[in-house]
C-alpha cells in the first residue's frame, strides 16, 4: 500500500516548536535543546522562546577568535543565560575555525575565486562541530537564530524561507542534510525581525542596543581587501581590456572579484572586472557594463538537501548572491558527474566564481552548488 504524502509548512512558533517535542504524537518527555549564543538578539531571543515552549535548555558561545568585540559577545550571552536560568557553556572553536573556516578563505582567494565562508562555517562549525559536541552532551536538538524555518513531506524535512523575507538566511544553510534537520531547531524563523526585537522587550534581555553581526566576522571594519592584502603575498601583473591592450597593472588577481568597479584604479573609468587569465596574470576589465551579464553558469559538489536528485531538468528560482533576487532557471546535468548547468530566462551580472548559488521552489530551498 502507498503512503500518501502529508505536506505540513510555513507552521506557527507555538506549532512548529511543539511538533518538535513530539507531543502531537503522544509523547511529552522533556526535550533537551543546546542553543548556539552569539550575544545577540536572534539567538537570545530563540533560547527565551524555547525555555517558554518547554524545552530544557542549555546555552553554548562558540568562541572562534579572542578579539575585543567576540569577548564582549561572550559577555553578554552569559549574561542573557543568567537572565532566563539556563546553564551556560563555552565551546572553544579558535583553532578549528582558523584552519577550516579563514585559512580556507585565504587558500580560495590564493587561487581567483570568491568563496562564501558563511556557508562554509554553517557546515564545518556549527553544523558540524558544535552539533557533534551538543550531541555528546545528550541534546535532541541543536538551536540557532537561524531566520529559516523546516516543513514536513513524509519521510524528509524541508528547508524553507523564513518569514521575514529581509532578513531569510536559507541561502547560507544549503549544504545541510536529513540527518542535521532532524536535529535542528529554528524558533524564530516564523517571526518578522521586527516582532524578535519585541520579544527581546518583552523577555527583558540587554540585547536590543547590540551591534549588528557583519557578514565575515573575522573581517576587521568589513575591508576585505586589507585583510587580503596583509595575508597574500603580492603578484603584479597586468591589467588589459577585451581586445588584449595592456591598460594598466594590478596587485594581484586574488584581489579582484568579477564585476567589482572600486580599487581598479585606472583613468577614464569607471572600469568593471571582467575575467581573470590565471595562466598570464591578466586581470581583464570593461567599461561596458553590460558585458557582465550572462545567461548561464556551471556549478559543482551540489547538494540536495533532500538527499535525492530530481528527475532533471526542472525550473527553479535561482540566487547566485545573498542579496540577489531569485530569478527563473532552468537547472539540467552536465555530461560530466555532478556538475550542472543553469541556464537563466534573463542575463545575471557578475556571475562569480567560488560563489554559491542555490535553488528554490516556491519558498523551499532544495539546493545549492558552487559556483564554477
Amino acid at each position: 500500500m502507498k503512503i500518501k504524502k502529508r505536506v505540513i509548512c510555513a507552521m506557527s512558533p507555538k506549532q512548529s516548536l511543539r511538533d518538535a517535542t513530539g507531543q502531537a504524537g503522544g509523547y511529552r518527555q522533556r526535550k533537551k535543546v543546546v542553543v548556539a549564543m552569539s550575544g545577540g538578539i536572534d539567538s537570545s531571543v530563540a533560547v527565551a522562546l524555547l525555555k517558554k515552549a518547554g524545552f530544557d535548555v542549555a546555552g553554548v558561545y562558540m568562541r572562534l577568535s579572542d578579539s575585543s568585540r567576540s569577548r564582549e559577545d561572550e559577555k553578554r550571552a552569559r549574561k542573557v543565560a543568567k537572565i532566563l536560568k539556563i546553564p551556560f557553556y563555552v565551546f572553544n572553536f579558535r583553532k578549528e575555525f582558523k584552519k577550516r573556516i579563514i585559512d580556507n578563505f585565504l587558500k580560495e582567494h590564493k587561487k581567483g575565486i570568491t568563496p562564501n565562508p558563511c556557508v562554509t562555517c554553517n557546515k564545518e562549525i556549527k553544523f558540524g562541530l558544535f552539533l557533534g559536541k551538543a550531541l555528546n552532551m545528550k541534546a535532541d536538538y541543536i538551536a540557532t537564530g537561524h531566520y529559516a524555518r523546516l516543513g514536513r513531506e513524509f519521510p524528509n524535512i524541508k528547508l524553507l524561507k523564513g518569514k521575514d523575507k529581509e532578513k531569510d538566511q536559507s541561502y547560507f544553510l544549503w549544504r545541510l542534510d536529513q540527518k542535521q534537520l532532524s536535529r535542528i531547531l529554528f524558533p524564530i524563523g516564523n517571526y518578522t525581525r521586527r516582532e524578535v526585537e519585541k520579544l527581546a522587550k518583552k523577555f527583558k534581555l540587554p540585547v536590543l542596543k547590540t551591534r549588528k553581526s557583519v557578514e565575515i566576522c573575522f573581517i576587521p571594519n568589513a575591508n576585505t581587501g586589507e585583510f587580503l592584502k596583509s595575508r597574500i603575498k603580492i603578484n603584479k601583473g597586468n591589467i588589459i581590456d577585451r581586445k588584449g591592450k595592456i591598460i594598466g597593472e594590478h596587485q594581484g588577481l586574488w584581489l579582484y572579484t568579477i564585476g567589482q568597479r572600486k580599487g581598479i584604479r585606472l583613468p577614464g573609468g569607471p572600469f568593471y572586472v571582467l575575467d581573470k587569465d590565471f595562466k598570464n596574470n591578466f586581470l581583464i576589465v570593461t567599461k561596458n557594463e553590460k558585458d557582465l551579464l550572462k545567461k548561464e553558469l556551471i556549478c559543482r559538489n551540489v547538494n540536495w538537501i533532500s538527499g535525492e536528485e530530481p528527475k532533471l531538468p526542472i525550473k527553479i528560482k535561482a540566487k547566485i548572491r545573498y542579496r540577489h533576487q531569485p530569478v527563473l532557471a532552468i537547472i539540467t546535468r552536465s555530461l560530466k558527474h555532478k556538475v550542472y548547468s543553469l541556464k537563466f530566462a534573463r542575463p545575471q551580472r557578475a556571475i562569480t566564481p567560488g560563489q554559491s548559488v542555490v535553488f528554490y521552489k516556491d519558498n523551499e530551498l532544495l539546493a545549492g552548488g558552487i559556483i564554477y
